[in-house]
């Protein structure tokens, strides 16, 4: 058994963390401020081969493994976990695309997210629909050559930037199996009908884009139909698989950032006469910290290792995410308690880092649901 990371990986490491120290501190308050995207960042991010790192070689991407991109997230994030999550959710729902689009589909459509020309999303949440997601409403009808989409979407990442959006949709109602309903289709954001809200005043990640999507008549072809008719929700459950370990990179990278950031502010501050650092129950908390976040390390690349050999194991997944998230947050709290006041204020990086872990815990699978799938590997459904 080997844990060393090849010298290329370590080289994507490198690159990573040079990008995001070099690029992101100068943003990552102001973004967070205006909740806008750093556009010129994501292009040259494309331009450096940053972003869509999974996509094969033959649709234009360099043809790594969603290990390679878990690195470059935990890099990012570590650095500022709004602006990574901008960033490297462009090509959100390109999975979906490469794991079931046809040979042409594949080719027409992926090459121009890793280029920097488009911005993708996935669009399975509703309103009335989150965890549950066999309970979604969106009705997609075929008439003719085309389908007629009708429906509304919550909380979609790149909802109001995106150039397409990989939508999960009720296909056939009538099925005898309410998992066999749904099926993907692809919408364009420019066609007519489609409307983004993108949503304010969130916790975190507020580089990152979110919207409310309406989608009313919204006629696309026939064509736009990702995998198989009535396989939509399997399909899904498929790309989670797959994107949810990057999730725990992304947890791992801010949590990491976090500890880092109050390993150096108890080194500089003074209390009592001498340094924080100094003062066991301080040393305590650093270890407790760096203890999760090397666990949740080795979670999460063993997960993306098996991935990448197509040995998909869901249950470790849910074991990473769910454990990857709750370290974040742990993290997070524990490191600003350690800087008292001073994580109180905007001015601070680790008061903003405390805000954006919690969706680590909520978006991809809620850490109750990731629980559950866990519990179901080893008792059974019942």
């Amino acid at each position: 058994m080997d844990f060393e990371l090849t010298d290329e990986q370590k080289d994507i490491i490198k690159a990573a963390r040079e990008f995001a120290e070099g690029e992101f501190p100068d943003l990552a308050q102001e973004c967070d401020r205006t909740e806008a995207f750093p556009r010129a960042l994501w292009k040259k991010a494309c331009e450096l081969g940053f972003v869509g790192v999974f996509i094969e070689e033959a649709y234009g991407g360099p043809g790594l493994g969603f290990l390679e991109h878990c690195l470059i997230n935990e890099e990012f994030w570590r650095v500022d976990p709004g602006i990574a999550a901008s960033i490297l959710s462009a090509t959100f729902g390109s999975e979906m695309i490469q794991l079931f689009g046809s040979e042409d589909q594949k080719k027409r459509w992926l090459p121009s997210l890793v280029q920097g020309k488009a911005i993708t999303g996935a669009a399975i949440t509703e309103p009335d629909a989150g965890s549950d997601v066999s309970s979604i409403s969106t009705r997609a009808t075929l008439e003719g050559d085309d389908y007629v989409i009708n429906g509304n979407k919550m909380f979609i990442t790149n909802g109001s930037i995106a150039n397409f959006l990989q939508v999960l949709c009720m296909t056939d109602p009538e099925a005898s199996s309410r998992h066999s309903r749904f099926s993907v289709i692809r919408i364009e954001t420019d066609r007519k009908g489609f409307e983004a809200n993108k949503l304010k005043n969130k916790l975190g990640i507020r580089a990152s884009d979110t919207a409310e999507i309406s989608l009313n008549d919204v006629r696309v072809p026939k064509e736009n139909l990702i995998g198989t008719p009535g396989r939509g929700f399997q399909q899904f459950m498929v790309f989670f698989d797959h994107t949810r370990v990057h999730i725990c990179a992304q947890a791992v990278g801010l949590a990491q950032g976090a500890m880092e950031q109050a390993i150096q502010h108890v080194r500089e501050r003074h209390q009592f006469g001498k340094p924080l650092a100094s003062f066991q129950a301080t040393q305590f908390k650093i270890a407790e910290m760096a203890t999760r976040i090397e666990a949740g390390r080795t979670l999460y690349q063993k997960a993306a290792w098996l991935v990448d050999r197509g040995k998909v194991e869901p249950d470790l997944i849910s074991m990473a995410k769910w454990f990857t998230g709750e370290t974040a947050v742990r993290v997070a709290d524990e490191a600003l308690q350690l800087h008292g006041g001073y994580g109180f204020i905007g001015d601070y990086d680790i008061e903003r880092f405390y805000r954006d872990s919690k969706i680590v815990e909520i978006y991809e699978g809620t850490k109750e649901i990731e629980k559950i799938i866990i519990a179901r590997k080893l008792l059974g459904k019942y």
